[in-house]
């Protein structure tokens, strides 16, 4: 990014009429938060729809990035034109959809190199500057999916709702695993490896969190009922995944010998995902939530989240490091699966827990090895 802003390559104002008034296309990136009833809050894409009708000069792309459900592009090109009315200026634009597929932690690389690109347009116009504006990525052969705004707004919603079926599927299965004594992991290899299914988000754990999965699965359920469907399988992984998290808590107090209030718990991870700082969603949460509320005392430390954590999590000690987090504690739990948690000294953790109970629930460590340590070690579907 410094790069880019030192060539003039990039640039950032706060000037919204002006940098509309010197540009072609208008992305809209904003954010689309969740209601209580799983909706989609629109509030920002709205305001931001009327200050683009407000100050359009001519000739735009309107292109809505931001996850939006169905029908939200034809929104936003009705409250543009209803700005344009109240001008009394004769102005056309063109609305399109380019849903955004980036990782947390690895956003400017997938820009950079995406596995496809796709593109909802209802004209010609906005198709062809679209297309010239990602040339430089057909250069590279980048997949490009070319179909109606309505396709590409769904089309983010599907993917997510896809990976996040993956997640609760393999959770379901761990639960199964540990009911007749099977290894989830070598499960998820088993099936993993056939091609049609792959390897990637086969991971047991606590669930999925994050600013995407659980707004989005819901949000697609809601929308889909809206239009007079039920997304039954949509539906269901909602469900599993509230549900891993309470096994979650219910497997750290089993691992404290059913007692929980003056217990002392040590967590390592509270973001939803390693190389982040966010917690919006985060499984650390609620699991956390419900230790104290049960009696528990929580030490907790994140290599990221810990701003974040304070302000959510003000009855939580947060520690200096992985190891002060582990002092005194009859438990240690690890929620997030950060590398620097892959290598810690065992043997300095084993002596500051008051207990040598290790519960990781994302299966950082082998179960042989935890053990050979001196740990009593729990884990997810092993």
């Amino acid at each position: 990014m410094a790069r880019n802003v030192r060539e003039g390559r990039l640039s950032f104002t706060t000037d919204t009429p002006g940098a509309v008034r010197g540009a072609l296309i208008v992305f809209i990136a904003v954010q689309t938060p969740p209601r209580e009833d799983g909706a989609t809050d629109l509030t920002a894409v709205d305001a931001v729809a009327r200050e683009i009708g407000r100050v359009l000069d001519g000739y735009k792309v309107i292109v809505t990035k931001s996850t939006v459900p169905v029908g939200t592009s034809k929104r936003v090109k009705a409250l543009i034109e209803e700005e344009v009315a109240a001008a009394g200026k004769q102005v056309t634009f063109s609305v399109a959809s380019n849903p955004e597929f980036l990782r947390e932690g690895a956003a400017i690389r997938d820009f950079m190199r995406p596995d496809r690109v796709v593109i909802g347009a209802d004209d010609e116009s906005s198709l062809a500057i679209l297309k010239d504006l990602y040339r430089p990525l057909y250069l590279n052969e980048t997949p490009f999916v070319i179909t109606n705004i309505e396709t590409s707004e769904l089309t983010k919603y599907a993917a997510n709702a896809f990976l996040a079926t993956k997640i609760s599927f393999i959770n379901e299965m761990a639960n199964l695993c540990e009911s007749i004594g099977g290894d989830v992991q070598a499960l998820a290899r088993g099936i993993g490896l056939d091609q049609r299914i792959g390897s990637k988000f086969l991971h047991a754990g606590p669930g999925f969190g994050g600013s995407c999965f659980p707004k989005d699965t819901r949000s697609a359920a809601h929308f889909a009922r809206e239009a007079g469907e039920e997304l039954e399988v949509v539906e269901a992984v909602i469900r599993v995944n509230e549900r891993q998290r309470r096994r979650m808590t219910t497997k750290i107090v089993a691992a404290l010998g059913g007692e929980t209030a003056g217990r002392t718990v040590g967590v390592l991870g509270l973001s939803f995902k390693p190389e982040t700082d966010d917690m919006r969603d985060a499984p650390s949460i609620d699991i956390i939530a419900d230790l104290v509320a049960a009696g528990a005392e929580v030490r907790a430390y994140d290599p990221a989240a810990m701003p974040h954590a304070a302000r959510l999590l003000p009855e939580v000690k947060l520690c200096e490091n992985a190891y002060d987090a582990c002092t005194g504690a009859d438990a240690l739990v690890i929620l997030t699966e950060w590398n620097q948690f892959r290598m810690l000294d065992l043997d300095r953790v084993r002596s500051l827990l008051a207990r040598p109970i290790v519960v990781d629930l994302r299966n950082v460590y082998e179960p042989g090895s935890m053990r050979a340590a001196g740990f009593e070690y729990h884990c997810v579907g092993r």
